[in-house]
């Protein structure tokens, strides 16, 4: 074979060769190689969107999730705490402390807690709570001032009382007397009663919006009550 024609072989393999290693390798041509490149730019363009569109529904779902209700401010029965006259044995002055009982005195041991509120169910700091009641045998002191004493609320609106269970007189059911007052507002007049008392069917006064949630334990009762004065 002359030498010319052997080196344009030579050539025209080298060029062969040469293309099909660049173009042809592994089957891929480079119109083919452009496009799956160009298809893999794309795709990685478009993930954020596929993301987001993942995403989308989840943050909806989280959205049309119901809210937590907002607890309840009310003394039992959705409105401010009902008033009720003062009675007779109302005596100004009592002094002012938590306990009202005096050591050796008779009765069941009782105390009673809560809060006072605003009508915007804000607790009320700094509220007067004058409390009274009979004795274990259904009489009051007027001349002293036995199981009387006022105090006031602390900063969360809170208050407790330690007393006795109050005794009965005729006419009347168990009940407290309580004047309850927000600083600088009107004063609440009104009393707290003890559920299932048998005279509280017959007790022309008696106010079932005004009971108190009584438990009774080893060492006497606990009541809870909380009051809901006529404030913004």
């Amino acid at each position: 074979m002359p030498a010319d024609e052997q080196e344009t072989g030579t050539g025209h393999d080298s060029g062969t060769s040469t293309g099909t290693g660049t173009g042809q390798e592994n089957g891929i041509s480079r119109k083919n190689f452009i496009v799956a490149a160009g298809a893999a730019g794309i795709g990685a363009l478009a993930l954020p969107t596929a993301v987001s569109a993942v995403a989308a529904p989840a943050q909806a779902r989280a959205e049309q999730q119901p809210l937590t209700p907002t607890p309840k401010c009310d003394d039992g029965d959705d409105s401010p705490t009902h008033s009720q006259m003062e009675g007779p044995y109302f005596k100004p002055g009592s002094p002012e402390r938590a306990s009202i009982v005096t050591p050796g005195m008779p009765g069941t041991p009782l105390t009673v807690s809560g809060t006072v509120y605003s009508l915007s169910c804000r607790p009320v700091a700094h509220a007067l709570l004058d409390f009274w009641q009979a004795d274990y045998y259904g009489n009051y002191d007027n001349y002293r001032y036995t199981l009387r004493g006022h105090q006031y609320t602390d900063a969360s609106g809170r208050f407790t009382l330690t007393t006795i269970v109050p005794g009965l007189y005729p006419g009347r059911t168990r009940h407290i007397h309580v004047k309850a007052q927000a600083p600088y507002q009107q004063i609440l007049t009104t009393q707290l009663y003890f559920p299932n008392e048998p005279r509280n069917g017959s007790d022309t006064l008696y106010d079932p919006a005004l009971l108190m949630k009584v438990q009774t334990g080893p060492s006497g009762r606990t009541a809870k009550f909380d009051f809901v004065l006529q404030v913004p």
